[in-house]
């Protein structure tokens, strides 16, 4: 339905205001932020020893990778069965195998803290692939065909929660951060974190219950990938920030509009042009080491600009058009070692690091419940109040709610960078996956309550559309 312009006006006021009413509101809590005090920095309690051999390491290494393989298709499939997204079953495995659940000594006979920076590594790269792939499944032209409303809704499920985020974290910087973290690198991370919507699961609902290709799945995905670029450009800035003091901070976010602007205006339309020579059928090796080498220089530039490698490779990704031979060949063999493989030893490094029994006492775990509400309420909250002003019936906002509130995997990445840079601490990164998994298993049954059950077919681990 076209946009009349006095509709279109008066949609730019709102936007306008609620932008400006949300950055007013998260600078006063910044304001007011600086006047805390945190705790005296501490010993970390992630540990990485290195002192095995290298034929050690590497035996180690294979085990682990062995048995985390083992145990997330084990408990994805139980999982799926159980109506859920197979990845909450893979990162359940890498907790399991970790020393939350089977303590430090038995933990360290499969996982060692010696094979953590290996296993670190093999992380790292399998992140890269995923978020490139996720760049490829981008679908531009989907998201200018439903701008009005995929901008509007997904960015009030960003601010609302950013802005509960921020003010969170008045609450939780004298009790869970580090002296030697700024409030206001703090609140911003905060307000990231609990802004993360994990396009990948939410299609995969969606695929499972038939509703791709329905009016409310369409706006889910506008929504969800619009959100996913809103939120990365988010945390770009946020690292910046965190990474440098105020005059670095701005080279940084000078240097990512400037990379931006290069990927939009002069990558972009030259990599249209090289596809073009692979119209179809299976790729030469030309064009597998074309793309390859292109991903590793663009997530190069990411991370030698000061924000991280995985926004270059996935800023590449969306350049390349998602309808090439490329695009579509390419990223069916990326995602089969990567989802089997390489993620894998993702969720083990995430478990690894994941200390559960750090979250111990009555206080700890009402306060991981306080954050399970925020990070609820702003998703839930936003995306139902902007459905029902576009249009949305009651039903139709609630559950596009439910599927933005999704997190899986996109969440964890966000925690791992944050946990890398010492913003928030182990405690308080237990926490957030914990939240990370409660959303994300929360959604499928609120769909059922909601639109009844009316799913087509069981959570499977197929790989049409990436379970994670």
């Amino acid at each position: 339905m076209p946009t009349t312009p006095p509709r279109l006006a008066r949609f730019s006021i709102v936007y306008a205001l609620m932008v400006l009413l949300a950055v007013a509101a998260v600078t006063l809590i910044c304001s007011y932020g600086t006047t805390l005090s945190a705790r005296p920095s501490a010993p970390g309690a992630v540990t990485t020893v290195v002192g095995a051999q290298n034929d050690a390491v590497l035996l180690h290494l294979l085990a682990a990778l062995a048995a985390v393989i083992a145990a997330g298709w084990v408990l994805g499939q139980l999982f799926a069965w159980l109506g859920q997204p197979p990845v909450i079953g893979e990162v359940m495995a890498g907790i399991a195998l970790g020393p939350s659940l089977l303590g430090t000594q038995l933990s360290a006979m499969i996982l060692p803290s010696s094979v953590a920076p290996f296993l670190g590594v093999i992380a790292q790269l399998g992140v890269l692939l995923y978020m490139f792939t996720v760049g490829l499944d981008l679908h531009i032209g989907q998201l200018r065909e439903r701008a009005h409303a995929a901008v509007a809704i997904s960015h009030a499920s960003i601010v609302l929660p950013f802005v509960l985020g921020a003010g969170l974290a008045l609450a939780l910087y004298p009790r869970l951060a580090s002296s030697d973290v700024p409030f206001t690198s703090f609140a911003l991370f905060m307000g990231v974190a609990m802004s993360i919507t994990a396009f990948p699961v939410l299609a995969r609902i969606l695929a499972d219950r038939g509703m791709l290709r329905t009016q409310l799945g369409v706006i889910a995905l506008s929504c969800a990938a619009t959100d996913d670029v809103t939120a990365w450009c988010l945390l770009a800035f946020v690292v910046g920030i965190a990474k440098a003091e105020i005059g670095g901070a701005l080279s940084v976010i000078a240097g990512t509009l400037l990379y931006i602007a290069a990927m939009l205006v002069v990558v972009r339309p030259l990599v249209k042009r090289v596809v073009k020579r692979w119209p179809s059928g299976p790729l030469p090796r030309t064009a597998v080491a074309f793309s390859f080498v292109a991903l590793l220089l663009s997530a190069l530039t990411t991370e030698y600009i000061g924000i991280h490698a995985i926004f270059g490779a996935f800023l590449l990704g969306a350049v390349i058009p998602h309808d090439s031979s490329i695009a579509r060949v390419l990223g069916r063999q990326v995602e089969a070692v990567v989802d089997v493989l390489l993620l894998p030893a993702f969720f083990a490094f995430t478990g690894m690091r994941t200390r559960i029994d750090l979250v111990s006492g009555v206080e700890p775990w009402l306060i991981c419940m306080l954050i399970i509400v925020v990070a609820t309420l702003g998703k839930f909250g936003g995306t139902f109040v902007a459905g029902r002003l576009t249009g949305l019936d009651a039903r139709n906002a609630a559950a596009l709610g439910a599927l933005m509130n999704t997190r899986g995997l996109m969440e964890l990445i966000v925690l791992n960078i944050g946990l890398d840079m010492k913003v928030i601490s182990p405690t308080l990164f237990a926490m957030m996956v914990i939240m990370a998994l409660v959303t994300t298993m929360g959604t499928a049954p609120l769909l059922s309550l909601l639109l009844g059950d009316k799913v087509q077919a069981p959570f499977t681990t197929g790989r049409g559309l990436r379970g994670t």
